[in-house]
């Protein structure tokens, strides 16, 4: 198999399709769209905020895992935090902001360039595939669904409907029992060092981390079996 493992355990969101790659222009539409009801503030000044409070909400691991599973909750947290910094006290264009931002978002996610045309050509090879995401389980299903994902996998299991998700060791236990392989004949690959590297290296899964930012390894982080660009790197 060209040196490729027997199974693979996939993540979804900037491994397979872009997700954090398309915020930045999502907000800059959203908030054109909001100009003259930021009035006296301006729409890159409440971006500026945005990014900084998004920064903090999502550093807190329990804060993200309750963000993550309530996606509109933690957009409309942000945006609130983002305008009381600004001095603007407007619940109900907070609730629009994140409102047509959620659509925005959703509509300029698109698969990573190559990304299926790899999962293709790893079928093709025989290896057997679990995504394995984290997140609610609607909003993910309907990404699977849109980009008709399912047939690529031997199983999908996502947070909202396991009940557990990365870094848990659970959700890599259950994904090596879908494989029915041993943990040094799988590899897992990820855009996060924490839930696709130091995780399943716990258990023996050997972490491949995307680097699709191209910032290079952290000093204090772990150590991958490999580090790539972007999952067609994977392929030989």
């Amino acid at each position: 198999m060209d040196n490729l493992p027997k199974g693979m355990l996939l993540d979804l969101d900037d491994t397979i399709l872009a997700f954090d790659t398309v915020s930045d222009e999502s907000w800059e539409i959203t908030l054109q769209e909001f100009r003259h009801r930021l009035l006296p503030v301006d729409p890159s000044s409440l971006h500026t905020a945005i990014k900084a409070s998004a920064k903090h909400f999502w550093s807190d691991p329990a804060r993200h895992q309750a963000g993550r599973m309530n996606l509109l909750w933690a957009r409309t947290t942000i945006v609130t935090d983002a305008m009381a910094a600004l001095n603007l006290h407007n619940p109900d264009l907070v609730d629009a902001i994140a409102q047509v931002y959620e659509t925005i978002r959703i509509d300029r996610i698109h698969p990573v360039d190559g990304a299926l045309d790899t999962l293709e050509a790893l079928r093709q090879r025989q290896v057997r595939l679990v995504l394995v995401t984290n997140g609610d389980a609607p909003g993910q299903r309907r990404k699977i669904d849109r980009f008709h994902l399912q047939p690529f996998f031997d199983a999908i299991l996502i947070e909202g409907e396991c009940g557990v998700g990365k870094p848990d060791e659970r959700i890599y236990q259950k994904a090596l029992d879908a494989l029915k392989l041993h943990p040094e004949d799988v590899w897992m690959v990820g855009d996060n060092l924490e839930w696709e590297v130091r995780g399943p290296q716990k258990l023996g899964i050997r972490g491949v981390w995307v680097d699709y930012r191209g910032i290079g390894l952290p000093a204090d982080g772990p150590a991958p079996y490999r580090v790539i660009r972007s999952l067609r790197d994977i392929l030989p």
